[in-house]
């Protein structure tokens, strides 16, 4: 497959061409830890402005950043009676900070310390009348350095920087198209720059057993909220620790007895017993001759194993197929 775009041709992760831009890129992890490291720290720093200046919705929603064209975004943040928003922009490599009355700053996206850019941003910050103070340490870090402390942190491939940003647009695409089929209470498709992970949530309706909370430098108290109600959640991750290389991940909670023994689709998902959930690794999913379908039997499939031994009310929450098929036809004449 291949599409052309202001005559630069796009194709598929199939060809062999490294040249040629891949709609699926390749990204090992090993190539850019260090990015990501540097990257996970930046987008908390953004995050945690968004968290201090949003009004609290339900399971911390308002927290979250979302996939654009360009990279990831906050989307419109309060402060008082004017709004702002930061982008990651993935293409040039910049962080632009607008404001509603036409204010604009703009940061370059380089190799430079966490501290740095948390510096930089802040002042930049109060340049445009947007005075804001967040908690600077990290989110479910294990090792977690103050933002304003941190001089370890500071690499930025670009590459690599617009791989992952290429991985995320693939991966958010796919999981609207999955979202789109329930009709129950669902979260939106977005990124949580706490674990570094793209996700979607669906509820049952039921509330859940006491989250058992201990996840590093996290509220048990907000661990608890976000999963006071029986939920199937999937996303992508970009790996780490036990898990060397970028999965897309499916879970439970709470996890119904034999969910773990389920056959799940594709054949090379697996379920990983210390993270336990079911895990299909990115490579599986971007050398497949069809990505899209490939993906969605896998999100369908260990939803469904969720939902029937969770005794899910599947009718009322899912649109049926033919519906579903009728409304996206309708779609070019609405």
């Amino acid at each position: 497959m291949e599409v052309r775009v202001d005559d630069t041709l796009i194709r598929s992760s199939r060809s062999n061409n490294s040249r040629e831009l891949e709609l699926w890129p390749s990204l090992p992890l090993e190539a850019w830890e260090d990015t990501y490291a540097t990257l996970h720290m930046w987008t908390q720093i953004v995050g945690k402005i968004r968290l201090v200046q949003a009004p609290w919705v339900n399971h911390s929603w308002h927290v979250t950043l979302y996939v654009t064209a360009r990279g990831l975004t906050t989307s419109p943040i309060p402060h008082g009676e004017r709004t702002f928003q930061i982008d990651f922009d993935f293409i040039d490599h910049r962080l632009l900070i607008k404001t509603n009355d036409g204010a604009i700053k703009t940061m370059a996206l380089q190799p430079r310390t966490v501290a740095d850019f948390y510096q930089d941003l802040m002042s930049n910050l109060w340049q445009l009348g947007l005075e804001v103070k967040i908690h600077t340490m990290p989110n479910e870090i294990i090792s977690a350095i103050p933002f304003d402390k941190d001089h370890i942190h500071a690499s930025y491939d670009a590459e690599y920087a617009n791989r992952f940003w290429r991985a995320l647009v693939q991966a958010d695409r796919v999981l609207k198209e999955f979202r789109s089929r329930f009709v129950g209470k669902c979260s939106p498709v977005h990124f949580f720059w706490g674990s570094f992970d793209l996700a979607v949530t669906r509820f049952s309706g039921r509330k859940g057993p006491e989250h058992p909370g201990g996840i590093p430098n996290c509220p048990d108290w907000v661990t608890r909220e976000a999963y006071s109600h029986q939920v199937s959640s999937c996303g992508f991750w970009p790996g780490g620790g036990t898990i060397p290389y970028p999965v897309f991940y499916a879970y439970a909670y709470p996890e119904p007895n034999g969910f773990d023994a389920v056959p799940i689709h594709p054949g090379n998902a697996y379920y990983d017993s210390t993270m336990r959930e079911f895990l299909l690794p990115y490579d599986v999913v971007r050398n497949a001759e069809s990505p899209d379908t490939v993906l969605l039997e896998f999100l369908q499939s260990s939803y469904e194993a969720a939902a029937n031994l969770g005794d899910w009310n599947r009718p009322a929450l899912e649109r049926e197929e033919d519906d579903h098929r009728r409304i996206k036809a309708l779609q070019p004449t609405v």
